[in-house]
């Protein structure tokens, strides 16, 4: 984990979920004094005992004044945002309003990895250095192989190739980071949104016999090729395992070293009593864009 010291102050911009929490909490236990800065209309109301602010998804003016009031140097993001601002939520600086045209072509056209490419960039013209939630809390990377109980069957094993190779041509398009193969065909393809709404539907396409009843399936989970690993890495969680298990999956599996385990010993003991294995898979990539 970075220092504290002449590096600045480390703020957490926060989403929804409790990866931000985690966050602060560890950086607080290795001596830091984090200053967290909640998303208007997602952050979780969890910070008291934090020094913290509201600030809307859009507000880079307000951002930059928070940075230079609190003497911030490094910055991580982390949780989850539903919403892009619109043009009346966008407030930028000075020295950013050159930059408003091109950030509402990527607001409206491009995907997640093109968006957040770019508040990394604007973040780090205000002088700040953007880190990612691994560089604080190291052991949340899957590493490879099963993390519990139950073990995948030869016919798991063909599901995650199959849904690997489905979600990592889905992350070259920028456009989502999970699959789901059941019997070798794809079912499902994560888009905007996001992995518990896949998992539902699914569950519902299940229940009208439209996915077969006889195979079970996989969620595969992989890192975006062409992504920067210090923002909105692919993250599993309980809810993950309870929406895999009403879906009918036999398990999950995601790229090690290039994805997030939320509450790992709670996720892991939800899935054990579901009789899902949950693994970490080598794609590869590990030491690419990081």
């Amino acid at each position: 984990m970075a220092a504290a010291g002449n590096q600045g102050r480390l703020a957490i911009i926060a989403g929804s979920g409790k990866l931000p929490l985690f966050l602060a909490q560890a950086s607080r236990a290795a001596g830091e004094d984090p200053f967290v800065i909640r998303l208007k209309n997602e952050a979780d109301p969890i910070w008291e005992g934090f020094d913290n602010a509201v600030i809307g998804v859009g507000d880079m003016s307000g951002l930059s004044g928070l940075f230079a009031s609190h003497d911030i140097g490094r910055v991580v993001m982390s949780g989850a945002v539903k919403k892009r601002p619109s043009f009346r939520e966008i407030s930028p600086t000075w020295k950013s309003l050159s930059k408003v045209p091109a950030v509402l072509r990527t607001l409206m056209a491009g995907g997640d990895d093109a968006v957040l490419k770019m508040v990394i960039e604007l973040i780090e013209a205000q002088g700040c250095q953007v880190i990612g939630a691994h560089e604080i809390l190291p052991d949340l990377l899957a590493e490879v192989g099963a993390f519990g109980d139950i073990l995948p069957t030869s016919d798991d094993l063909r599901d995650i190739e199959r849904g690997a190779e489905a979600a990592e041509a889905l992350g070259r398009l920028d456009v989502g980071q999970g699959a789901i193969s059941v019997g070798g065909r794809i079912v499902a393809l994560e888009g905007v949104e996001g992995t518990d709404a896949m998992l539902k539907r699914v569950a519902e396409l299940r229940a009208e016999g439209r996915i077969s009843q006889r195979r079970k399936g996989v969620l595969v989970k992989l890192c975006k090729p062409q992504q920067d690993m210090r923002a909105d890495l692919p993250s599993i969680g309980v809810s993950t395992v309870k929406n895999a298990r009403a879906a009918g999956l036999a398990g999950i599996a995601v790229e090690a070293g290039r994805a997030l385990v939320i509450e790992r010993e709670v996720m892991v003991a939800a899935a054990n009593e579901a009789g899902l294995f949950v693994m970490g898979i080598d794609r590869g990539l590990k030491d690419k864009h990081a």
